[in-house]
């Protein structure tokens, strides 16, 4: 695999097939979880590890896993590797553990980490699954960590709170901005309209660059390509 196709796969996962954005794929803790900038950097993090991981054994393994029992073997890779995190973040974070609660074993159920074993890993070498698991778990963690700021910011006033969870210390206020905040931003409707307002903000993204693009086409160009877009 070249270093250019590597590129591309990390390029769509961060941004054409985010799985959170485009595919909507782990809403659960999605929406659970971003109530802070910490909370959505950690489950993220901890997603992309399994994400990439898991895409790497099922690749190195796909030759021997018979067709009839591929979705029970890759939850069980899946369910291994999520012990395993599970126990660091005992171990090591265990204010952290506690705050995300039920949602790290939950990363079992996350459809985008089945989904990219299925249609991918199962498919392609080691070196391209391991590039696939990263770029997309790469923009499942940065669509968490943005969605906890705003939600952070906005519900709190704040921005980087009990960041001591992941460095260790006394307890971190983070930096308060204002006093107060919009409660909403931190309930459950706030996480719902908090995606949606990131779903809207990439449409309105990708449709001003496809505008760009088509507008330094020549003109018998861009013909063919309304065309082709008509048809499809």
């Amino acid at each position: 695999m070249t270093t250019g196709e590597s590129i591309e796969q990390l390029r769509a996962g961060l941004w054409k097939d985010n799985p959170g954005l485009v595919q909507l794929l782990g809403l659960c803790p999605l929406l659970a979880v971003t109530t802070t900038f910490v909370n959505g950097l950690a489950l993220g993090f901890a997603t992309l590890v399994v994400l990439a991981c898991s895409n790497v054994l099922v690749s190195a393994t796909r030759r021997w896993i018979r067709p009839e029992i591929r979705i029970p073997i890759y939850v069980l890779i899946i369910a291994s590797l999520v012990t395993c995190i599970e126990l660091m973040f005992k171990a090591w974070f265990p204010s952290l553990d506690r705050s995300l609660g039920i949602f790290i074993p939950l990363i079992v159920t996350n459809c985008a980490i089945v989904a990219r074993a299925e249609v991918f890993a199962s498919r392609n070498p080691v070196g391209a699954s391991l590039a696939d698991g990263i770029g997309m778990g790469a923009g499942f963690t940065l669509l968490l960590v943005t969605i906890g700021a705003f939600r952070e910011l906005i519900g709190q006033g704040s921005i980087l709170s009990r960041l001591d969870m992941i460095l260790g210390g006394d307890p971190m206020a983070g930096i308060t901005l204002i006093d107060g905040g919009w409660l909403l931003a931190i309930l459950p409707p706030g996480a719902f309209f908090s995606l949606a307002l990131a779903v809207a903000a990439k449409n309105v993204i990708d449709r001003r660059r496809e505008a760009a693009r088509r507008a330094h086409m020549p003109r018998n160009l861009r013909r063919a390509d309304g065309a082709t877009a008509t048809r499809a």
